[in-house]
């Protein structure tokens, strides 16, 4: 079997020392060559041509951001930023995402880490999942200000092929309280903007939220896409009251449940152990929501690598009122999670990513 070549930038030698060390102990990798800054990268990349690129965000000469738009526009290749965990760092990986690069990974204690181990196995783990992203859909580019508009509908039903549209649903209750639920993780950043940034500011529901994402981060993706939307976007709170029109994405670190207070619903936050290697956790999440028996719930799951979410949508199943959307392959950058969900035979709707938040509002 062909080995994925990559290719390390970092202006640190003894980063690139680290992460070659990292690499090379995985069979599937192969680490053809390093570059010192960004002028080097664009040598290297044109002479190499890689399968996978890992980049430093900060480096001299060129940074990151600014190579990756270099490639992006040439040819596009498969880019896994390693981003500070600063301010500055997570606001400049999400415009390396936004730019194209399939995903990220926060350095432990700045640009030399010498705690690198730490993320190692997620270092691998990101780079084999990279060399599978479905390139085709990085450079979709969701324009803002299309919130509440109904675009067309290519939905195909996984359960009832002749019935395509669902043109209203009933849960048992008319007047049940509606819940909608997100699980997302590579890929995922692009895909919630495409979704939130559509979502009406009526919408007559809260959304909950889990990005795999590590502390850090959340919040600049939180704020990012607050300044899009419609909606209210936030991070989410341990016990704050949830609001209909508002989306409470789960902070790097932590679960997000979600506990009774009287007739009304809070954030619950915990740091009980990861789940399948994530906290937050889409199962965790899902599990806990399959508790209330007062709403009716739209759960979505897209793009990612992996299963989470599909053993916590069995659950929420099992309880009460669910109606279940899966993101496309075709749409997904990569089709782990949504297709772990499809496999259970438990979704009624399976969307491209730019119809997931009309599916969403013919549910609500």
């Amino acid at each position: 079997m062909a080995k994925i070549r990559v290719l390390i930038v970092d202006d640190s030698a003894f980063m690139r020392k680290l992460i070659t060390d990292f690499l090379s102990e995985q069979p599937e990798i192969e680490v053809l060559g390093t570059a010192r800054n960004g002028e080097d990268a664009i040598k290297k990349w044109r002479e190499l041509r890689p399968d996978v690129i890992t980049m430093d965000v900060e480096m001299p000469v060129m940074n990151g951001l600014e190579v990756l738009k270099v490639i992006m526009e040439e040819e596009p290749v498969p880019v896994v930023m390693l981003s500070s965990t600063t301010k500055e760092g997570a606001d400049t990986t999400f415009q390396a995402i936004q730019a194209g690069a399939v995903d990220f990974v926060a350095k432990p204690s700045g640009s030399i880490s010498i705690d690198l181990h730490k993320i190692k196995a997620e270092l691998i783990e990101k780079v084999l999942s990279a060399s599978r992203a479905n390139l085709s859909k990085i450079n979709i580019q969701h324009q803002p200000g299309t919130a509440g508009r109904a675009p067309e509908r290519t939905l195909v039903s996984q359960k009832r092929p002749s019935e395509h549209v669902v043109k209203h649903w009933a849960p048992k209750d008319p007047a049940a309280k509606k819940l909608v639920c997100i699980g997302t993780s590579t890929g995922g950043p692009r895909a919630l903007q495409q979704v939130l940034t559509s979502l009406p500011k009526d919408i007559g529901a809260p959304i909950l939220v889990v990005q795999h994402m590590p502390p850090g981060f959340t919040k600049s993706l939180a704020n990012r896409l607050d300044s899009l939307s419609e909606i209210h976007v936030k991070e989410a709170e341990d016990g704050e009251l949830l609001q209909k029109g508002t989306a409470y994405i789960a902070p790097g670190g932590w679960h997000l449940e979600v506990k009774s207070i009287g007739t009304s619903l809070a954030v619950s936050l915990s740091q009980t152990p990861p789940r399948n290697g994530h906290r937050p956790s889409v199962d965790v999440m899902f599990e806990s929501i399959s508790t209330l028996r007062s709403h009716a719930k739209i759960a979505v799951i897209m793009t990612g690598m992996g299963s989470d979410g599909a053993k916590g949508l069995s659950e929420m199943k099992k309880n009460g009122s669910v109606k279940a959307i899966a993101e496309s392959q075709e749409t997904s950058i990569v089709f782990g999670m949504p297709k772990a969900a499809i496999a259970t035979n438990l979704v009624d709707d399976v969307a491209n990513v730019e119809n997931i938040a009309q599916t969403i509002m013919n549910y609500i």
